[in-house]
């Protein structure tokens, strides 16, 4: 049986060349892009203009580093969102607009990266001077430190995220009473998951694409449901998905996935401790002092091949708990309407239904939807 007509087959395939060579010529530029800023001393050149300018406005000299560090990493950051800009315009503007999936207009776009950057601003800067003092004052054994305080910021921003900034972006709106709202209290009092409050949020405004998600911490969990998803499902097929997400709540993938990034994290700034002073390190660069900061950028150049395969590693794990929570859906008794949603998503998301193996095995975090497929039609334990 075919899983969609040739009109959309061949649609989701002209969707996935334009991305690809968006994509293609994107990371080729990034690297030329990259390759010019060390080769060119880009980054010595700007933490000198940044220590000027420090000079200059506030008066501070070098002995400053958190806010000498602080100023580089906004021209950074800023600088690369504009030199990057066009691209994103393009994706947006021109890739998904063609495809159908755009809803959003000029103004929106430009909204959203001014409040994005401003969030960056209020919430990066505290972040990374707290990030900077800490070493300082740790001292060579800062490892533990630093993760435990990005730990905790990590469950900060979780707690905040969906119910403080997230709502500057979209608007949560709760499920009006009727069958599908029964249906869903129905599901969650039948697994006893500790449901609070279900919501529909404007995903249609940005973008035509579909998603529904879970959050909260211990007895108090949400569902979102984007209303697109509403708009592109039936009441059984939202069940479906929905027991899918409860799935990965029932296994606590959340939690394994949290702390797999917490032993990542921690590999990563354990192994920084033996860089921090590595004087070559900044040399070879173009840096004649060492700041903690550009040491910290400099070691993620070095380090961003292992990242690479703990990355692997982590969308192994990843693309096993799909298969669960698409088994624990097709325990409860959604595997048909499961297999009906996914394939409807793919098809409404212009999806690819079925990639190369060995692409997706390196890349994706999710299985591919033929697999997903093949293994919903198998009894398992």
């Amino acid at each position: 049986k075919s899983l969609t007509s040739a009109e959309d087959f061949a649609k989701a395939r002209l969707y996935g060349l334009d991305k690809s060579r968006l994509g293609f010529i994107r990371d080729a530029y990034s690297q030329i892009e990259t390759t010019l800023i060390l080769v060119y001393d880009v980054l010595p050149w700007l933490w000198g203009t940044s220590g000027k300018l420090l000079a200059r406005w506030f008066g501070k000299g070098e002995e400053y580093e958190i806010l000498h560090s602080l100023l580089f990493l906004a021209l950074l950051t800023y600088g690369s969102q504009i030199i990057h800009l066009p691209w994103d315009l393009y994706s947006t503007f021109v890739v998904e607009e063609r495809h159908g999936f755009n809803k959003q207009t000029l103004a929106l776009y430009f909204s959203d990266m001014l409040k994005s950057s401003a969030l960056t601003a209020v919430i990066g800067a505290p972040v990374v001077a707290a990030f900077l003092w800490i070493i300082q004052w740790a001292g060579t054994g800062f490892a533990f430190y630093v993760w435990l305080f990005v730990f905790f910021f990590q469950l900060f921003l979780l707690t905040i995220y969906p119910t403080v900034i997230q709502p500057l972006f979209n608007k949560f709106t709760p499920l009006p009473e009727g069958t599908l709202k029964t249906k869903i209290d129905a599901l969650a009092a039948r697994i006893k998951f500790p449901l609070t409050k279900i919501f529909v949020i404007d995903g249609s405004k940005r973008s035509s694409h579909s998603n529904a998600y879970f959050f909260g911490f211990f007895k108090n969990k949400r569902i979102v449901l984007f209303d697109t998803l509403l708009e592109q499902s039936s009441e059984e097929e939202v069940l479906g998905v929905l027991a899918h997400e409860i799935g990965h709540w029932q296994f606590n993938h959340v939690m394994q996935m949290l702390a797999i990034i917490q032993f990542h994290l921690f590999v990563m700034f354990y192994t920084f401790q033996y860089f921090i002073d590595h004087t070559p390190l900044y040399r070879s660069f173009g840096f004649q002092t060492q700041p903690i900061l550009i040491g910290f950028l400099l070691f993620n150049y070095l380090y961003a091949p292992l990242d690479t395969l703990m990355s692997f590693a982590q969308n192994l794990i990843s693309r096993k708990n799909e298969f669960q929570a698409d088994n624990f859906a097709q325990k409860l008794g959604y595997s048909e309407v499961l297999k009906s949603g996914l394939i409807k998503l793919h098809v409404k998301n212009k999806g690819n239904l079925n990639p190369d193996g060995w692409y997706s095995a390196w890349h994706y975090s999710h299985p591919p939807l033929v697999e997903r497929l093949r293994a919903l039609g198998e009894k398992r334990d």
